[in-house]
C-alpha cells in the first residue's frame, strides 16, 4: 500500500507544481507509514522525482495518450491505484487535474477533497484542511471512504527535498478505446513567456490602463520581476488583451506569492479567483476601490506615475544586489 500520485510532465520537464505533489505525498506517506508512487505518463527523465520524496515511479508510455484526455488518464490512475494497493490518492490543482480528479475518485469508488492547503489534520479518521467560501474561510472534512482523493491547492505546501532516489518500473496499462471518441486536433500553447499556472508572481491590469496600447507597463514590471501577466475580465472582453490572460472565478484562478493589481477596482468574481494568493498589491486611483479591503499593501494613485517609479526602483534594487 502506498500513497500514489500523478506527476504532470510538460516541455520535457516535471512542472513545478507536480515536485510540490511530490513533497506533500511524503510527509502524508511518512504519516501513514507508507511509501510515495508516483505515475508518470509519457515523460522522460524522472529520477527528479526522487529528490522530492517519491519511492517509485510508474512509466506509462503510449503514443495515444501524447495528449491529454481526463478519461483515459483516470483509467491509467485507476490502474496504477489498483496494482500498488493505494488507499491514498493525490493530485494537484492545475486545469487538466480539476478535470481528472472527480473522475479517478468515481472510478475508485473514492470520497474526493478539493482545494486542500496543509497537510492531514488527523490520518485516524482522515481530514483535510480545505478553502471554502471563495477562499474566505476554511474548512475540515473527512473523507470515511476505504479509498480517498485529494487535490491540493496550488502553492499550498511548497518543494522541500530530500536524499532518496526512486525506483523505476515500466507499467504497461490497458486503454478503453471509447476514452478516445473525442479527438484533439491541435493545441496552442504560449511559448518564451511565465504561464500564469507555474508564476510565482503576477502582474495583472484592468481597464484603469485606459487601453491596450498602455500595456508596456505591465509587461515590463512583469519581465523585471520574473512574473506573468493576466487580466480582468472587461479587459479581455474588450480584446485589450488575450482571454487566456483573464483570471478570476470565471477565468483563471490564481495561487501566486505575489499578485499586483494595476487599475482593477475589485469585483467579487476577480477577487474570488485571485484570494488563494499570498500577499496582495493593489495600484488604484480610486481610494474606496473594493480591491483595497483585500489587499496587503495599497497604492492610491496614478498607474501611469507609479507603475515608472516602480520599474525604476526595481532595477536599481537587481542592479545593486
Amino acid at each position: 500500500m502506498s500513497v500514489l500520485i500523478y506527476t504532470e510532465f510538460a516541455e520535457g520537464k516535471f512542472k513545478k507544481v507536480a515536485l510540490e505533489l511530490a513533497s506533500y505525498a511524503k510527509k502524508v506517506a511518512e504519516s501513514l507509514g507508507t511509501t510515495v508512487t508516483a505515475v508518470a505518463i509519457n515523460a522522460g527523465d524522472v529520477s527528479e522525482l526522487g529528490k522530492y520524496g517519491v519511492d517509485k515511479v510508474l512509466k506509462v508510455t503510449d503514443a495515444k495518450l501524447d495528449t491529454f484526455n481526463a478519461k483515459a488518464y483516470a483509467d491509467v490512475i485507476k490502474q496504477a491505484a489498483q496494482k500498488e494497493g493505494a488507499k491514498v490518492v493525490v493530485l494537484t490543482s492545475t486545469t487538466d487535474s480539476l478535470y481528472l480528479a472527480p473522475i479517478v475518485g468515481v472510478n475508485l469508488g473514492a470520497g474526493y477533497a478539493s482545494n486542500v492547503v496543509a497537510l492531514p489534520v488527523s490520518v485516524a479518521p482522515f481530514q483535510v484542511k480545505r478553502n471554502a467560501f471563495s477562499n474566505k474561510g476554511f474548512n475540515v472534512t473527512e473523507i470515511s471512504s476505504d479509498v480517498k482523493v485529494i487535490a491540493i491547492g496550488k502553492n499550498s505546501f511548497g518543494l522541500v527535498e530530500t536524499s532518496g532516489a526512486a525506483a523505476t518500473e515500466d507499467f504497461a496499462v490497458s486503454l478503453n478505446d471509447a476514452d478516445f471518441n473525442i479527438a484533439v486536433q491541435s493545441q496552442e500553447k504560449a511559448s518564451g513567456k511565465v504561464s500564469i499556472a507555474d508564476a510565482e508572481v503576477v502582474v495583472s491590469g484592468g481597464r484603469g490602463l485606459k487601453g491596450p496600447e498602455n500595456w508596456g507597463m505591465i509587461e515590463e514590471l512583469a519581465e523585471v520581476l520574473g512574473a506573468a501577466t493576466a487580466c480582468s475580465k472587461p479587459v479581455s472582453d474588450l480584446d485589450w488583451r488575450p482571454h487566456s490572460e483573464h483570471v478570476g472565478q470565471t477565468g483563471k484562478p490564481v495561487a501566486a506569492n505575489l499578485y499586483i493589481a494595476v487599475g482593477i477596482s475589485g469585483a467579487i468574481q476577480h477577487i474570488a479567483g485571485i484570494n488563494a494568493s499570498k500577499v496582495k498589491v493593489v495600484i488604484n486611483t480610486d481610494p474606496e476601490a473594493p480591491f483595497f479591503k483585500v489587499a496587503d499593501y495599497g497604492i492610491v494613485g496614478d498607474a501611469f506615475q507609479v507603475l515608472p517609479e516602480l520599474i525604476s526602483k526595481l532595477k536599481a534594487f537587481k542592479a545593486n544586489n
